[in-house]
């Protein structure tokens, strides 16, 4: 290490404890969270290069510390940009042959920060409703714990933009358009739950997943983000989150979230904790022809029980 960026990184730490800070939160995920965590006041942040503050990263401790992070363009959570599948967890719940979505809804920080709980119960990470993420465990729960509310603030609503252009740089993400799901005029989509294109009163939106690649058909094998240009690519999450009924809270019909890595052809549901990936469903799934209007076979959603997993 040059004696610059010593000096970056003791300046860092020094701010760090002035404003009160250590972040104690130590996540290399899985691995559930442990110890106290102590917020910062001060924004500990002003003046710290970037190349500073992720040369010794952690994630964000609290809601207000992904706030301040936000304010420069700074990530709260982990830093591994995702391949193009979802990574499931080794052990994953059944009850009476079908996959369990786990019921619990932990909150803190006034409802600010969202506990992610591993298959057993146990806590994984959290995530703050200020934070920026790039990863599409942390953008699944985030949209889980806040759609329709907010997104991460590493993400813009609009399908162009450019990297240099935005204090995100190379984590920024881009979209957040609704998606009507409307299967006469695509066919090769399998209909999500009660969605609107397909007469259901759920409105879905959609959003990227940046990943290091992929091997979609029509889709270049590239990185989300390589200097100022960005590529796409197929991966999206898609999610409705609708309090339908009016009575405040979010019934297991009015939520969902659902990962396509092929461009709407095949989906995931995300069943609340970490690793928790639903049955493949879709047209590849089903030998349809890819995004083909006349060879598709698009299989059914695949239904899930329900449990409460901080019971556990």
């Amino acid at each position: 290490m040059t004696l610059t960026k010593r000096i970056a990184a003791l300046l860092l730490a020094l701010l760090l404890l002035v404003g009160m800070t250590a972040c104690s939160q130590q996540i290399e995920a899985p691995q559930e969270t442990t110890g106290p965590h102590i917020c910062p006041v001060i924004d500990p942040y002003v003046g710290v290069s970037k190349e500073a503050f992720y040369a010794d990263y952690t994630p964000a401790c609290c809601n207000q510390d992904a706030e301040h992070r936000s304010k420069h363009g700074l990530l709260s959570g982990l830093l591994e940009v995702p391949g193009q599948y979802a990574q499931e967890a080794q052990d994953r719940p059944q009850e009476q042959g079908q996959l369990v979505r786990n019921t619990s809804a932990v909150y803190l920080d006034e409802g600010n920060t969202y506990v992610v709980l591993d298959s057993q119960g146990d806590e994984v990470l959290r995530i703050h409703r200020a934070g920026g993420y790039i990863t599409l465990e942390e953008v699944a729960a985030y949209m889980y714990a806040f759609g329709g509310e907010s997104l991460p603030a590493n993400y813009t609503t609009k399908k162009k933009s450019k990297p240099q252009s935005s204090p995100w740089g190379e984590y920024l993400r881009l979209n957040h358009s609704k998606f009507l799901g409307n299967t006469s005029k695509y066919p090769y989509e399998p209909e999500l739950p009660d969605i609107s294109g397909c007469g259901g009163d759920l409105e879905y939106y959609e959003m990227d997943i940046g990943t290091t690649g992929t091997s979609t058909p029509g889709y270049a094998p590239k990185p989300y983000i390589k200097g100022n240009t960005v590529t796409r690519g197929a991966a999206r999450v898609v999610y409705a989150r609708q309090d339908l009924n009016g009575n405040g809270t979010y019934e297991t019909d009015e939520l969902y979230v659902f990962y396509t890595h092929n461009h709407y052809n095949d989906f995931r549901e995300y069943l609340n904790y970490y690793g928790g990936w639903g049955e493949v469903f879709g047209n590849m799934t089903g030998g349809g022809e890819y995004s083909s209007t006349t060879n598709a076979n698009p299989t059914p959603y695949v239904p899930t029980a329900y449990a409460d997993f901080s019971e556990s």
